[in-house]
């Protein structure tokens, strides 16, 4: 099998022919597209994700906090607490393991976000560090936002610029071979992108302002995100290509390695649908996050106009960054 995420009907099939039981307490179950499952507490929803880091080098006890703490954002709640998995190869040294807990711990605690337990172990099973994230949230019942909450006419808006989290991962990855078409500021501008990762002020803003959808936009990039939320929600997307905000050295990068921007990993920008998309834009500039009305929810398939033509858009297979082979 090819590395990335499950084709989406593969792994529909799989989670539908997996569910012996059903609790009643169980608000939101697991589905393609939901980025958490909500567990009813009587005042509260419990809400519960989990992701490993599995396609960067660097930092990646940082990329795992918040990826993770991203998809409790996307339901509008706080992230409290997280458990942590190292799964960690034979050649690993205990400097090593240290020095990525340090890393989680220091991003944790700028979220304040606890935690709370986990597992570590040196295996033979993988040859690179594996770092696995449950994370635990909360949100007062019925308040809690939903991936599959898409409604027809939905302004489609992004937060800040797509493919943040990819643009971080390339350049530390292939830095030697991108200093042939980056300037040295260019370099140091996507290695600075890690500081902006984080979705739980955009999140906690939709979720007061009572939008119908969020989703965080991880592997398979925008394009990926939006099927999620179209297959959660049973309805389509159409979408400006001119609408779509992506920094130059992105546009660069992509370039460089032919690979499409619009299927890059892009944590650091929510995917939010919403029946005002301006007055949520609005608010969201105020508290000085870049927002941008990209299209509209529609009742079928995924479409993408570009220079006038609508081009049907196929579903994503995996992100695009498990689709580079070069020496680094």
């Amino acid at each position: 099998m090819k590395e990335g995420k499950l084709d989406f009907d593969d792994l529909r099939r799989i989670i539908l022919n997996n569910k012996s039981v059903r609790r009643d307490e169980i608000v939101v179950r697991n589905d393609v597209g939901e980025d958490c499952s909500i567990i009813d507490f009587g005042n509260y929803e419990g809400i519960f994700s989990t992701d490993p880091i599995t396609g960067a080098n660097e930092n990646v006890g940082k990329l795992a906090v918040h990826i993770n703490c991203n998809d409790i954002a996307s339901s509008g709640g706080e992230p409290i607490g997280i458990l942590v998995t190292i799964l960690a190869p034979v050649n690993s040294t205990l400097q090593e393991i240290n020095k990525v807990m340090n890393e989680i711990d220091e991003e944790a605690a700028k979220i304040n976000v606890e935690i709370i337990g986990g597992h570590t172990e040196v295996t033979s099973a993988v040859n690179k560090m594996v770092i696995s994230v449950t994370v635990i949230g909360k949100n007062l019942k019925g308040k809690s936002v939903k991936t599959a909450g898409a409604k027809l006419g939905d302004d489609i808006i992004v937060t800040k610029t797509l493919a943040l989290e990819g643009t971080y991962i390339l350049i530390n990855d292939y830095e030697e071979k991108l200093k042939k078409i980056l300037s040295a500021e260019e370099i140091e501008l996507g290695k600075s992108l890690i500081n902006k990762l984080s979705v739980l002020e955009e999140g906690k803003i939709g979720g007061e302002f009572g939008v119908n959808s969020m989703h965080d936009i991880t592997e398979g990039g925008l394009l990926g995100g939006l099927f999620e939320v179209a297959m959660a929600s049973n309805t389509g997307f159409k979408i400006s290509k001119d609408r779509i905000p992506i920094l130059d050295v992105t546009r660069k990068i992509c370039e460089e390695f032919q690979i499409d921007p619009l299927r890059l990993i892009s944590s650091g920008s929510m995917l939010i649908t919403s029946e005002n998309g301006e007055e949520l834009v609005k608010q969201l500039k105020d508290k000085g996050i870049e927002a941008s009305i990209i299209g509209k929810i529609c009742d079928r398939d995924g479409i993408l106009i570009d220079n006038g033509n609508e081009i049907k858009v196929e579903p994503p297979k995996r992100d695009e960054l498990f689709n580079i082979r070069v020496e680094k």
